[in-house]
């Protein structure tokens, strides 16, 4: 039997060292490619809270390095059982961010990396988590459009229903002090020396003496 530690330690242990980044945005706005950097410069500082989906993988995903591909059965029994820092529902599947996935970055001394929709955002905000919330959107929906379409991963319906869904969460994250930070993902170089920046701090805590 498998033991973990509750909430309430995992958070705590968070706030002694680099706080975590909670990043949510639209998919197609650059979230991924983004992280994928981060990770490549930062591979030991930065660590990718991998989150559990019961949706079918896409070509090429991995199953515990992408998301965690669970039965909906399997993820329902462990949100009733508070597994969950946060979950919600797109499109018919489930996603949701693990406490055990948290922990796992955290028993590492890493900045743990978050992705998350709004309605993950708004849920964290009631944890004691405490990270540093960014948005990253896209210049315009026209160009999200573009870039969900030239993926050719989308049906036309649930396309269109990414793009309804982006329309809402870009409402909602004009809440203020909802973000720490909003960056406009309109050339990636600079929105990547945008999400530097404010992690300076916080990479610098985890670039120091690491914990034997």
């Amino acid at each position: 039997m498998s033991w973990r530690r509750p909430l309430g330690c995992a958070l705590a242990t968070a706030m002694q060292g680099p706080r975590p980044v909670v990043l949510s945005g639209p998919s197609g706005a650059g979230k991924s490619t983004l992280l994928k950097k981060l990770l490549k410069d930062y591979e030991n500082i930065f660590g990718f809270s991998v989150s559990h989906t019961t949706r079918q993988p896409r070509p090429g995903e991995v199953n515990g390095k992408d998301y965690h591909f669970v039965t909906r059965e399997d993820m329902l029994k462990d949100v009733n059982a508070g597994e969950f820092i946060e979950h919600a529902e797109f499109s018919g599947n489930m996603y949701g961010t693990s406490k055990a996935a948290v922990q796992a970055v955290q028993a590492q001394n890493q900045i743990c990396v978050l992705d998350v929709d709004m309605q993950g955002v708004k849920n964290i905000k009631k944890t004691d988590l405490n990270p540093i919330y960014i948005s990253i959107q896209p210049p315009s929906l026209e160009v999200l459009e573009k870039r969900l379409r030239e993926r050719q991963t989308e049906t036309e319906e649930s396309l269109q229903k990414r793009l309804k869904a982006a329309r809402v969460d870009l409402e909602l994250s004009k809440e203020p002090g909802l973000f720490n930070l909003v960056i406009i993902n309109d050339n990636l170089e600079v929105a990547y020396l945008k999400l530097k920046e404010i992690l300076a701090e916080e990479i610098k805590k985890a670039q120091g003496p690491k914990k034997s």
